[in-house]
């Protein structure tokens, strides 16, 4: 796999049980936030679900669009786009009605010192969208970082775990869910609360920022040793099934891989198929941001692509010179400062 469109093909290729569980879906869909990292490989894979399997529903991506040429590649690709900045009630206001809805709205990076920011995008907006989409049914993306550090050997933190975020970010991601809460309770508003950590695209993420290191003799921190992740399109597939999953109060879904991947081990599997020797610095802290997210995996099965598949691919697009962005995860920050 060596091109944009190449990766984007497999990322969007719908199961028979997405198409099967759309089918079941009266309405819709709104992506609010698909000019996200995730919104648009998530929308192209419901639109094809749609046409393969033959269904009478739209889909709608709402985003800025200030820059770039994503709004014409989704309305090109058969997706309706919506130009509105959700912070501003007029265009809040001006958005139609729809029976579903997945919340992809907010902030992370850049945080400190524009905390401000991140606290209206993450815990005021929600309360203004959650009346506009009082009679929806809604996925609301939230983060593992709302769960407390636990203990590498331990079974990781379940949707019963009490949140105990560390930092603004995780703090205001917090509120969210609480405003959410509070608004599903006054409405009745069906939705799911979707803690995911961490997305893996051949072009960001998790497993490409420890194989940039290894690949380019950097030493690699240890402190964070060990990590959750699962491809991309797997998320996106859970994230568009989770809407026949709604309930009130709101559902709680951990959504991640099955495995604790140790972040020594991975960089030792990309330094063989690089020829490289991986380098380190610091031990492994005991405690880590892990989840636990096999309910999920009980509702929709184990991730189709599997640890060793996303180490393949992302040691061939790097030695591939294939197309990154400038995203860092910040995967190891511990102090919750993003």
């Amino acid at each position: 796999m060596k091109t944009i469109s190449e990766l984007e093909k497999l990322m969007t290729e719908p199961s028979e049980e997405l198409i099967k569980d759309l089918s079941k879906l009266e309405g819709d869909i709104m992506i609010l936030g698909v000019g996200g990292k995730m919104g648009p490989t998530m929308a192209k894979l419901t639109k094809r679900a749609i046409d393969e399997g033959g269904l009478n529903k739209k889909v709608i991506g709402v985003s800025r669009f200030s820059s770039g040429s994503l709004k014409k590649e989704l309305e090109e690709f058969g997706i309706e786009t919506i130009a509105a900045d959700l912070l501003d009630e007029s265009d809040l206001q001006s958005l139609p009605t729809v029976k579903n809805v997945i919340y992809m709205v907010g902030n992370k990076f850049g945080t400190v010192g524009n905390e401000y920011f991140t606290w209206a995008m993450n815990a005021y907006l929600p309360g203004t969208l959650a009346e506009k989409f009082a009679a929806s049914s809604m996925v609301v993306f939230s983060t593992g970082n709302v769960y407390p550090f636990v203990n590498v050997l331990s079974s990781s933190c379940s949707e019963e775990t009490p949140v105990n975020p560390v930092g603004e970010y995780a703090q205001s991601c917090l509120g969210r869910e609480r405003v959410l809460t509070y608004f599903s309770h006054k409405n009745k508003t069906p939705m799911l609360l979707f803690r995911l950590n961490y997305a893996i695209d051949l072009r960001y993420g998790v497993l490409l920022e420890i194989a940039k290191q290894v690949y380019h003799g950097q030493s690699i921190d240890l402190e964070m040793g060990n990590v959750n992740v699962i491809w991309q399109g797997d998320a996106n597939e859970y994230a568009i099934r989770a809407l026949l999953h709604t309930e009130t109060p709101p559902k709680i879904l951990n959504v991640t891989g099955p495995e604790t991947v140790s972040v020594r081990w991975l960089a030792e599997e990309f330094a063989k198929r690089f020829n490289k020797v991986a380098n380190f610095y610091n031990e492994e802290n005991p405690t880590a941001l892990l989840n636990n997210a096999s309910q999920a995996h009980k509702l929709f099965g184990y991730p189709t692509v599997t640890i060793q598949q996303m180490i393949d691919m992302t040691a061939d697009w790097l030695m591939n010179d294939g197309f990154t962005y400038d995203k860092p995860t910040h995967f190891q920050e511990r102090q919750g400062a993003f």
